[in-house]
């Protein structure tokens, strides 16, 4: 199976959380469109959540019906409810809290806190169901097929809470729960590759020249297990969105196009 993969360079992490948000709000409005809901899938993370920032500024975020779109995560950091590290909680104020969403429709990853106090296993059981609840009877996989899946890159090419070289990779559950993660805090939860892969598209939005040595790995043929991003991709396109940054050690070439 032959998997579209194109790369787009913007000026700098501004432009293009700008020109994600512009992107998201074309593709959710088409998609509600099609068949009159969609679904997202959110990123933590500085251009993440600056991209959700940028959609609720933008005079075009009115063409998506808010009330008929489905949010997910593709991680969260196992924190008490309302915790500011919680990706969750950066959404909310970033952009949820700002517009009118349908609450039945938000779906956060668990927190830590009762029933599942101190048991990130149990929440990521959770969560796999609910993903399984909202899937459509007689498809291929466990997971919705989402419109579009966010994610952001590590310096150490990680996606979602996928580390390198972590047992998350080798797993084929939706969701996971994941311990000793080498940044705080220790234990998330997480959507795993073969989830990821569930999502009509994929779009990686890194910027920042401390993560240009793992974009160039990722894009450079490198395995999953060493560079969880090169594993990613979507159903039918794999968008890498860049800043210049981003995209310094790129070679040529490579299916790309820059943006002014």
């Amino acid at each position: 199976m032959t998997h579209h993969t194109s790369i787009v360079i913007h000026h700098d992490a501004d432009a293009l959380a700008e020109a994600v948000a512009a992107r998201l709000v074309t593709k959710l409005a088409e998609a509600q469109d099609a068949r009159g809901h969609a679904s997202v899938v959110l990123t933590g993370g500085r251009v993440g959540i600056a991209t959700l920032a940028a959609l609720r500024h933008s005079p075009a975020s009115a063409a998506v019906d808010w009330s008929a779109l489905d949010i997910w995560w593709g991680d969260e950091r196992f924190l008490p409810p309302g915790d500011p590290e919680r990706n969750e909680t950066q959404a909310r104020e970033a952009l949820l809290d700002h517009v009118p969403v349908d609450p039945m429709r938000v779906h956060p990853m668990v927190a830590d806190a009762d029933p599942y106090t101190g048991d990130p296993e149990a929440a990521a059981e959770q969560y796999a169901a609910e993903l399984a609840a909202a899937t459509p009877d007689g498809d291929d996989t466990d997971v919705p097929e989402f419109d579009v899946l966010l994610l952001g890159v590590g310096p150490d090419g990680h996606v979602a809470s996928l580390f390198p070289e972590f047992p998350a990779l080798y797993d084929e559950r939706s969701v996971v729960a994941v311990h000793g993660a080498p940044k705080p805090p220790p234990t998330r939860l997480s959507l795993t590759l073969p989830a990821i892969r569930a999502a009509a598209e994929v779009w990686l939005v890194v910027a920042g020249d401390d993560k240009a040595p793992a974009v160039q790995i990722a894009l450079g043929g490198a395995g999953p297990v060493q560079i969880p991003a090169a594993g990613t991709y979507g159903r039918h396109a794999t968008l890498w969105l860049l800043d210049q940054a981003a995209a310094a050690e790129l070679p040529p070439g490579l299916n790309r196009r820059a943006t002014p």
